[in-house]
């Protein structure tokens, strides 16, 4: 009573009300604030930041894919120069497709083709092969290590029959092809009795595997 008494004495009524509107609407305001706006701009916080790390990432990312570019340009030459030379084992299953399209085109049949068995090529053979010294190492599984082979040789055995005009484009067509054929052996005879002079191709072909498609 005594405090009121004292407030009423330097307040009247009316100012009093104010106060108490006053005091009230920030009350109010407070309550809005924490429980309505607070969260959604808390949200939109989280938003923003999770906005600007996600930015930095593609400016991150990007400029990865530029220096991933720029080494794929670099290495495209030697990709395709060895893509036209190694095979995966898919593209060898894919050759017998090829020759015998090819050879259809030309009005040949292929009589016989047969994949014989797998050799495997050293990294110390290649080497030694371009002049290198070969270090002496124990020899512990280097026939098994998939480290130690460089690449697969791959014989294929085929017999051909057609025209000899038909055989010479059908070897044309296997060289402008984008993979390389290496023809190791090859006998040409003709069919006796035959008047359209018609021939019989024995041979063999050989193409080159990747190490990591045929271990």
């Amino acid at each position: 009573e005594d405090i009121k008494n004292q407030i009423l004495k330097f307040a009247d009524k009316k100012t009093l009300i104010r106060i108490g509107i006053g005091f009230g609407g920030l009350i109010f305001f407070l309550i809005i604030y924490y429980a309505v706006i607070n969260p959604i701009v808390e949200k939109k916080r989280t938003q923003l930041n999770d906005m600007n790390k996600k930015k930095e990432e593609i400016v991150k990312n990007l400029e990865e894919i530029k220096s991933m570019k720029a080494k794929i340009k670099k290495l495209r030459p030697k990709y395709e120069n060895y893509s036209s030379l190694f095979h995966t084992r898919a593209e060898v299953e894919g050759l017998y497709q090829t020759l015998s399209v090819f050879a259809a085109q030309n009005d040949l049949v292929i009589t016989r083709i047969e994949k014989k068995k797998i050799k495997q090529v050293g990294k110390s053979e290649v080497l030694k092969k371009k002049g290198k010294k070969k270090k002496k190492k124990k020899k512990k599984n280097q026939s098994k290590s998939k480290k130690n082979i460089a690449y697969y040789l791959i014989p294929v055995d085929f017999e051909i029959d057609g025209s000899f005009i038909g055989y010479i484009k059908f070897k044309r067509a296997l060289s402008l092809s984008n993979k390389m054929l290496n023809f190791d052996k090859e006998s040409i005879s003709v069919v006796k009795g035959n008047t359209t002079g018609a021939i019989k191709v024995k041979g063999t072909l050989t193409i080159v595997g990747l190490p990591d498609e045929f271990f």
